[in-house]
């Protein structure tokens, strides 16, 4: 008889909970370091919101959406090897998008403040 392992379910709990908790803990850095910004409207701190405080609870993300997407992958029958192969490079990819839009729109509210960012105002 063949011998099939079980699916990686926990590991899919697992990524799911690192990506949720590392997503509460950039929200609440990121309001924070805005926060912090609009009341002392330095380019020096809006500079320093890239910094690592904000950095590793995005790598925490992305480490958690890879593990989720590795044991999704799994649980539908790819290898581990092919699993780990598509996930992790999709993972990179997506979180360089959105490292550079989120440095883009920060730019946008040094320069233009607030209002740079009121979508309103294209209708």
């Amino acid at each position: 008889m063949y011998y099939f392992p079980d699916p990686p379910y926990f590991l899919l709990v697992v990524g799911l909970f690192a990506g949720l908790t590392s997503g509460a803990a950039f929200e609440a850095t990121l309001k924070q370091q805005v926060r912090e910004w609009a009341k002392n409207r330095s380019t020096r701190t809006l500079a320093q919101m890239q910094g690592m405080q904000l950095q590793l609870p995005f790598l925490g993300i992305c480490a958690g959406v890879c593990v989720f997407l590795v044991a999704g992958l799994e649980i539908f029958g790819f290898p581990g090897s092919l699993a780990c192969g598509v996930a992790v490079p999709l993972t990179l990819f997506i979180g360089f998008l959105i490292w550079g839009q989120l440095k883009n729109l920060l730019l946008m509210l040094e320069r233009g403040g607030s209002r740079a960012l009121d979508l309103d105002v294209w209708e």
